[in-house]
């Protein structure tokens, strides 16, 4: 494994509990919930995945009882998508400020679709995302 490279099998582990957080923010309608959803995507975009709260969290207490990684992945792709996840939770946050409970609702539930589809089905959105700006930019 390279030193730069982190193990796949961490972010799909924050992407279950992103999920989780997500969907009980839809069912409460918790802004409070929500922002500290967009501390830990702000976290994961500015130090890294691996270093994001439920980064930290499968390091300890997951990552040790699993064995070795069959694959490693570019942290940068997952740093991306932590960067877009805030800006849905931001725009959530925005709505819930607003009084516009619908936008919190619309920007949680695009969230938690991107968050679930990584968790259930190991499909980064966000990942993809990256990866087609950096074919486009060059």
């Amino acid at each position: 494994m390279s030193p730069h490279a982190i193990d796949a099998r961490g972010p799909r582990f924050g992407a279950s509990l992103t999920s989780v957080v997500l969907a009980v923010v839809l069912v409460t309608g918790s802004a409070w919930l929500l922002a500290v959803q967009a501390l830990v995507f702000a976290v994961g975009a500015a130090a890294g995945v691996q270093n994001s709260p439920y980064g930290l969290l499968y390091r300890v207490a997951v990552r040790p009882r699993l064995g070795p990684p069959a694959e490693t992945e570019d942290p940068a792709p997952p740093r991306f998508a932590q960067a877009v996840g805030l800006a849905f939770a931001l725009i959530g946050l925005a709505g819930y400020a607003a009084g516009l409970a619908w936008l919190g609702l619309a920007a949680t539930a695009c969230a938690l679709a991107a968050a679930v589809l990584n968790a259930v089905f190991g499909y980064c959105l966000g990942c993809e995302m990256y990866l087609l700006v950096r074919r486009t930019t060059g």
